[in-house]
């Protein structure tokens, strides 16, 4: 199964959920759901247009039980790379194991669509997705100093992460 190629173990260990593609009707929960992960939130009509673009992969995660979008991935794909834009679990939907599961049916996803070679920024502060990227075998290749900026107004460092599939 893919997700136990991804970590090696039993997929048992991730919560019960749904990870479904995203449409275009997506976009403002998305919207939601990002503005309150990063510092700058994208508009709706900015995740219309990416989510409805043949090169990208849009996927959303769902618990058991909820009925409502708890979390998304974003990646664009282009011959056998593949970025991550974007990933985020709702806040209140954090800590459950949501992003393991959704991030690991989504590199499978890529690997699906042609990818060998994942890449995504990461604020060099953000623990917690540093945990999981490291979790799922990414790697530090390149850091970008104040590249982003923060609610504050002061600007925080991006690494840059990569990872091979198999």
């Amino acid at each position: 199964m893919i997700l136990d190629r991804w970590l090696g173990r039993a997929s048992s260990s991730f919560p019960a959920a749904f990870v479904r593609p995203l449409s275009p009707a997506d976009a403002a929960a998305v919207a939601a759901i990002h503005a309150t992960s990063f510092a700058r939130g994208w508009e709706a009509s900015e995740f219309e247009r990416l989510i409805a673009a043949g090169s990208n992969v849009a996927e959303g995660v769902l618990a058991a039980d909820s009925r409502a979008l708890d979390g998304f991935a974003l990646s664009r794909v282009a011959a056998d790379d593949a970025e991550i834009l974007t990933i985020a679990v709702a806040e209140a939907r954090r800590g459950r194991g949501l992003a393991r599961h959704l991030l690991a049916h989504h590199l499978g996803s890529l690997a699906g669509r042609g990818a060998r070679r994942i890449f995504l920024e990461v604020e060099a502060e953000n623990g917690p997705a540093l945990a999981l990227y490291r979790r799922f075998g990414f790697e530090e290749v390149g850091r970008r100093d104040g590249y982003y900026r923060k609610g504050d107004g002061s600007t925080a460092t991006a690494l840059v992460m990569a990872r091979d599939l198999p």
